[in-house]
């Protein structure tokens, strides 16, 4: 495996970090029912509001992963992360993030990420990092009847 490289996503970016959210979605088992184009109308918007960022990364010359963030005052809130499928449990994940923290993030701010209770993998990845529990979510789906 070759170095990984990095660089910010433009709006030019929008279609391919659609393409790859709709896959996190569907791997993650997310409720998240929006379309393909949808989910590149939203990325368009939060890279033209500057309300979110997002690094790319490449490793033997092709997009391996990505990230979507957003730097705050006393945090880093990482709102998306994916590393293509064909290329899990290589260290391209962990990677990603040594790169994030090092030379993308801000430091010395807290570092927050929300994963959905279901995907154990990655819950073990995010806690394998150094993330510990902070807070859990806890619903009635509307489509249950009320006691």
């Amino acid at each position: 495996m070759g170095k990984m490289r990095w660089r910010y996503a433009t709006v030019e970016d929008a279609g391919t970090l659609a393409r790859m959210n709709q896959q996190l979605i569907d791997d993650e088992g997310h409720r998240n029912c929006m379309t393909r184009h949808e989910l590149e109308e939203r990325m368009r918007g939060w890279l033209l509001s500057q309300e979110y960022s997002a690094a790319l990364f490449e490793s033997d010359e092709e997009l391996v992963a990505y990230a979507l963030f957003r730097v705050e005052v006393d945090k880093v809130h990482l709102r998306q992360f994916f590393v293509v499928s064909h290329r899990r449990r290589q260290g391209i994940g962990r990677e990603a993030i040594q790169i994030l923290r090092n030379e993308i993030w801000p430091p010395g701010r807290r570092l927050t990420v929300d994963v959905l209770v279901a995907n154990t993998v990655g819950v073990g990845f995010w806690r394998s990092l150094g993330y510990v529990d902070y807070s859990l979510t806890l619903e009635i789906p509307a489509t249950s009847k009320h006691a």
